[in-house]
C-alpha cells in the first residue's frame, strides 16, 4: 500500500466558527462524535511532531493525537457543539482549566507569554506544561507504557477525564496517527473506523462518505483518497 497521499478536508460550521475537522466532530464529550473517512489534516502531523520533539515514542504520540481527533479533530477553535464548556484541541472547561483554575489554565499561560489562547502552537505548549509541570495528569503513567493502546487509555483517563469517551475510536484514530507518521505499518495492514458504516473495516475496503460524498480507502490505519491508491479494494460500500 502507498502512505497517505491525499488529505481531503470537510468543513463544518459550529458556533459561528468554520471549523476544520474530520467528520464534523467539536468535542468528544457530549457531541456526536462520528468520524468521516477524510484524511489526516496538517494539524495531527504537527501535533505529532510536537509530541516526538518532547521525547516521547512513536505510539506514546500517536496516542496523544488519537485522543485530540476524538475531542476536537485537533482544531485549535473549537468551541464543544451545543455550547458546552469544552475549548480548543484538549477540550479544557470554561470555568476550569480554559479560564479559571489557579495554576492551571491555557488563558493565564497563553497570556503570560503573549501567544494567542486559540493558537495551536500555545495550546500544544500547554498541554506540556500540564503534563510535566503541573503534574496529576499521567505523564508518569503515559512515558512507562509499552503500546498503543495502553498509551491511549492513560491520556484518556489522566488528561480527558472525559464522560462518555468512546475508547475504541480514540485508539482507532491513535492507529491512524502512528500508521501516517510513526512508522507503525503493521503486518496485513490496520483496519479504519468508518463513521458511515459505523464500525471498523479492513485494510483496503472502499467506502463512500455519508459525510462528503467522495470514496476512501482504508490504508493499514488510515483513509485516503480512493483515486490515489492504486491497490484494488477489499470490498466495496456505496451510500
Amino acid at each position: 500500500m502507498n502512505k497517505l497521499a491525499a488529505r481531503v478536508f470537510a468543513t463544518c460550521a459550529f458556533a459561528s466558527l468554520c471549523v476544520v475537522v474530520s467528520g464534523c466532530t467539536v468535542s468528544g464529550e457530549d457531541a456526536e462524535s462520528s468520524s468521516s473517512e477524510a484524511a489526516l489534516s496538517n494539524t495531527e502531523k504537527t501535533a505529532y511532531n510536537f509530541f516526538i520533539s518532547k521525547g516521547l515514542k512513536n505510539y506514546q504520540a500517536a496516542a496523544i493525537v488519537g485522543n485530540l481527533i476524538q475531542e476536537s479533530s485537533v482544531n485549535p477553535n473549537s468551541i464543544q457543539y451545543g455550547g458546552g464548556p469544552g475549548r480548543g484541541i484538549a477540550q479544557w472547561s470554561v470555568g476550569g482549566r480554559w479560564d479559571h483554575d489557579a495554576g492551571d489554565n491555557l488563558v493565564a499561560y497563553a497570556n503570560a507569554r503573549g501567544m494567542s489562547r486559540w493558537s495551536l502552537t500555545a495550546q500544544l505548549d500547554f498541554i506540556w506544561h500540564e503534563l510535566t509541570v503541573v503534574g496529576g495528569y499521567g505523564y508518569s503513567s503515559l512515558k512507562g507504557s509499552t503500546g498503543l493502546t495502553q498509551a491511549t487509555i492513560v491520556f484518556q483517563n489522566d488528561f480527558e477525564g472525559c464522560g462518555t469517551c468512546d475508547e475504541s475510536k480514540r485508539i482507532s484514530y491513535a492507529q491512524q496517527v502512528l500508521a501516517a507518521y510513526g512508522g507503525g505499518k503493521q503486518s496485513g495492514g490496520a483496519d479504519c473506523y468508518s463513521g458511515t458504516l459505523g464500525k471498523n473495516m479492513p485494510d483496503n475496503a472502499c467506502v463512500q462518505s455519508k459525510y462528503d460524498g467522495l470514496w476512501y480507502q482504508c490504508d493499514n490505519g488510515g483513509w485516503v483518497d480512493r483515486w490515489t491508491d492504486p491497490e484494488a479494494c477489499n470490498g466495496v460500500h456505496p451510500l
